[in-house]
């Protein structure tokens, strides 16, 4: 069993509260979003892999990581924040590097995100997994980074 810990600090919601009919509907796959919690005045947020793995994927706004299990997971940066092409985003690692779950992968600045129109919101996604089959036990809870989330 893999713990799939938060990116961030923040509370948890479903994803059909995510403001992005892709992740509502759980049409890349099921998991659950985390609303960040506010940054000390002008601070980034630190975005955190969720589980031990591969950095499969990596853009400013959204990275894949695959755990040793073989699952891939999305982590995706807010919603319609690849419009921003990388402004307000800081990459800590490479694409290809294995971390640990809780590593540092990208630092954001949320004021960036709203000031352009965009919801900070993080979904994070157990990719081609059925709607649903994602345990909803955390939403509703506020965690701090590193907390978990669901297990696989």
């Amino acid at each position: 069993m893999t713990t799939v810990v938060s990116p961030v600090a923040g509370r948890v919601t479903a994803l059909a509260e995510v403001p992005d009919a892709v992740f509502a509907g759980q049409l890349v796959g099921a998991g659950v979003a985390v609303e960040p919690s506010a940054p000390p005045a002008g601070g980034l947020v630190a975005v955190v892999s969720p589980v031990a793995g591969e950095i499969v994927k990596l853009h400013p706004h959204a990275f894949v990581v695959v755990g040793e299990s073989g699952t891939g997971l999305l982590v995706h940066v807010g919603i319609d924040t690849v419009k921003l092409g990388g402004t307000g985003f800081e990459l800590a690692v490479a694409e290809g590097a294995t971390v640990a779950a809780g590593d540092l992968v990208v630092r954001f600045d949320p004021a960036v995100v709203a000031e352009a129109g965009y919801s900070a919101v993080i979904p994070v996604v157990v990719l081609d997994s059925t709607p649903d089959s994602v345990p909803q036990r955390a939403v509703g809870t506020t965690v701090a980074s590193g907390e978990p989330l669901f297990d696989l």
